[in-house]
């Protein structure tokens, strides 16, 4: 498998990593930095929106549902394990970049949730359909990029979506509580198989529950955590930026850190923690019924706000402020163990297990993003003839998982994942007037709907006067 990290090594570092930056800076400068000076009007459009009473409507998901369906694949174990490696490979300065990387990737994530609605196309069962391998085919007009951007993405969903998420749970379950791992395989199993049987609809469903009871213990258990150490949270936000901004800081913790390493590794945990960008999330998001395209494009801003931005700060500031992080160490924790450390330091075994439980429901909802990506992915190439086969193939994948480490095929995963981000990144660019124009004359409209709106409530008011 060398030639295969060889081969990832040479198309993330530094080219595509680049390419992710340089695509976030493109719809972030194009829009006016939307994401910052309009900060009112998405959070307005996405969390505001949950407190308006809308009519049902029919063939599509709602907007809801498909951030959820997002969500469930986007927040997986990186968001635990991930960032706690990040900061033992790439020091504390890997978290600043890592929010550099989330700050453009939300306007990415906007631009692509925004195309994916536009070149939506309805599916057999009525479901709508979207996402990269329509925007390259329809909008971009290349068949070539778009099969190109499936056929990479499978085998992702058996690797890193399935293999790899299966082996998570079966340790969590078998270390917890001495769950034999054949036993936790064949369960995980039986449950995806019955999610899956039932469609988008309850795949989307699923998700809506699992979702907001995961981010909640887990986010609710690391404010706990950054509450009780609140003192420190200046000075580790101190230590982000100094360790980031300047090479001598970060060698000086005595792990051989670099400036480039911390560039490296922060960049590439954002990108692997919102996937925007990467052109997975979009598909999910395609599936949404709105009434316009850039509406859906705010969820991918929020999307990107609450994975990264707020999720895996969390858990960077929980580790470096409850003074378990000896990164100097060559027998330092790392990856989830040093994330339940860092909780359980003040929450005890509540925080240990809070972490292992959402390590467990992470890596399930992830299984279900995943299988939903993929078959949305063989029905583009294949139609519906060979979904049934690939649903057998996902679920033994899940057995499989669950009795083998498969962590010898991250090389797979890596590759499988550049393969996909180069198209998508390539249509994101050459369609980004389109996407910037499209988010501009939304703005227009909701001006203008602003303005006879506040005439409106204005003649209200001098009638009753």
């Amino acid at each position: 498998m060398d030639y295969l990290a060889r081969l990832a090594d040479a198309l993330w570092n530094p080219w595509l990593l680049g390419l992710f930056l340089l695509t976030g800076l493109v719809y972030s400068a194009g829009s006016g930095f939307f994401q910052i000076f309009e900060c009112r009007t998405w959070w307005r459009a996405t969390v505001g929106s949950l407190f308006q009473r809308r009519g049902q409507k029919t063939g599509g998901l709602s907007p809801l549902q498909a951030l959820a369906t997002a969500l469930a694949s986007t927040m997986g174990t990186g968001s635990i394990a991930g960032v706690a490696a990040a900061l033992t490979l790439g020091g504390p300065g890997a978290v600043f970049w890592m929010w550099v990387s989330a700050l453009l990737g939300m306007m990415t994530g906007c631009g692509e949730k925004l195309l994916a609605v536009k070149y939506q196309r309805p599916g057999p069962d009525g479901q709508l359909r979207g996402g990269p391998m329509y925007y390259l085919r329809d909008g971009l007009g290349s068949p070539f990029l778009s099969a190109c951007f499936c056929l990479a993405c499978i085998p992702a969903t058996l690797a890193g979506g399935n293999l790899i998420q299966s082996s998570s749970i079966a340790s969590s379950l078998e270390a917890a509580f001495g769950l034999p791992r054949l036993l936790a395989g064949v369960v995980t199993a039986l449950l995806a198989g019955l999610i899956m049987a039932g469609g988008l609809g309850r795949i989307a469903a699923a998700a809506s529950a699992l979702v907001p009871t995961m981010a909640m213990l887990y986010l609710g258990s690391g404010c706990a955590v950054l509450l009780y150490h609140w003192e420190r949270v200046p000075e580790a936000l101190g230590l982000i930026c100094s360790c980031a901004l300047s090479p001598s800081a970060a060698a000086a913790g005595g792990a051989g850190w670099t400036l480039s390493a911390a560039l490296r590794c922060g960049v590439a945990r954002g990108v692997f923690t919102n996937e925007a960008g990467l052109g997975t999330s979009a598909m999910a998001h395609g599936a949404a019924r709105v009434d316009h395209p850039a509406r859906q494009g705010m969820w991918g801003i929020f999307e990107v706000f609450l994975s990264t931005l707020l999720v895996c700060t969390v858990t960077a500031l929980a580790i470096l402020v409850s003074g378990v992080w000896t990164p100097a160490s060559p027998d330092a924790l790392t990856g989830a163990p040093l994330t339940a450390a860092a909780f359980g330091s003040v929450l005890g075994p509540f925080g240990q297990g809070a972490v292992a439980l959402s390590l467990l429901l992470f890596a399930f909802s992830s299984i279900l993003g995943w299988s939903f990506y993929g078959q949305q992915c063989l029905e583009f190439l294949s139609g519906q003839k060979l979904l049934a086969v690939y649903r057998a193939v996902f679920l033994l994948c899940t057995l499989a998982g669950a009795v083998w480490n498969p962590q010898v095929i991250w090389q797979l995963v890596d590759l499988c994942n550049a393969l996909m981000a180069l198209p998508n990144l390539i249509a994101l660019l050459f369609l980004a007037p389109q996407a910037l124009s499209l988010l501009s004359g939304w703005k227009r409209q909701l001006q203008t709907q602003g303005g006879k709106n506040f005439k409106v409530q204005k003649m209200e008011k001098t009638i009753d006067s």
